[in-house]
């Protein structure tokens, strides 16, 4: 099922507060309902579990992706030596895939089972006046950091609906801020204030099964305990499709997900 964007947004009366678009609250069990955790934080068991691997295409033509007006900074449009930078709301990649979607378990996981935090940060980056990644994906409680590779300052505001929302200037050379998110929320959108054409999204999922696609639009989440999960994809602009799949121990499921544009 495909639902679009916006059209969803109107739907739950949700806005995506100064971001240029708009979101859906995709979120855990609330805390009234949730189970309690119980038990050692569980680990991915990628030797006996089950995976789930795809891909997200795109049907139809790739659209046109308008120009950015980089002019108001001098430091932003050097960055492009005279090249048209375009928007990346949407990119299509050469195979015919959708780059930037959020990937995840939303569903159908252990009732009550705690997963262990990565001890790795994941980096959200600055560069040439656009974040990038532009989504990346960080488990709750998970360190992250974003850097500012540009030489012109930058500000830095997620704007989310169940976290605190915080707002935080970075010079040139500033070493880099970081934090973390302790409650589920797909996804967080991220604004430069300085720089309007700015946007990232940050997902925030309770456990570790999660991707974003990348260059060839595939996925593949591993480790999984033996059930039944729904899958969803969300693309900031296209939205939420989901999809309901089983996989056993040592299985490995392949499903494929499409927009259209």
């Amino acid at each position: 099922m495909r639902k679009h964007w916006i059209g969803a947004i109107l739907a739950a009366s949700l806005a995506l507060a100064g971001c240029g678009g708009d979101k859906p609250s995709e979120t855990a069990e609330s805390e009234a309902t949730a189970p309690a955790l119980s038990g050692p934080p569980a680990v991915p068991d990628e030797a006996n579990g089950g995976t789930i691997t795809g891909k997200v295409a795109f049907a139809g033509a790739p659209p046109k992706m308008p120009a950015l007006d980089m002019s108001a900074s001098p430091a932003c449009e050097r960055a492009y030596k005279g090249v048209e930078q375009k928007s990346e709301e949407v990119v299509v990649n050469p195979n015919g895939t959708l780059k930037n979607v959020f990937v995840w378990v939303k569903s159908g996981l252990p009732a009550g089972r705690q997963w262990a935090v990565p001890a790795t940060t994941v980096t959200l980056d600055q560069n040439g006046c656009m974040y990038r990644p532009r989504v990346i994906g960080v488990m709750t409680g998970q360190s992250f950091e974003i850097a500012n590779s540009d030489p012109t300052n930058h500000n830095i505001h997620p704007q989310p609906q169940l976290n605190p929302e915080w707002n935080e200037s970075q010079s040139t050379g500033q070493a880099a801020v970081t934090k973390t998110f302790t409650r589920q929320e797909v996804m967080i959108p991220v604004k430069c204030n300085v720089h309007p054409w700015m946007r990232s999204f940050i997902g925030v999922v309770a456990h570790p099964f999660f991707a974003v696609t990348g260059g060839d639009g595939t996925f593949t989440i591993k480790g999984l305990p033996p059930g039944t999960y729904v899958i969803q994809t969300l693309h900031e602009k296209y939205g939420p499709i989901e999809q309901t799949v089983t996989v056993g121990p040592k299985e490995t499921k392949t499903v494929e997900f499409s927009y259209k544009g």
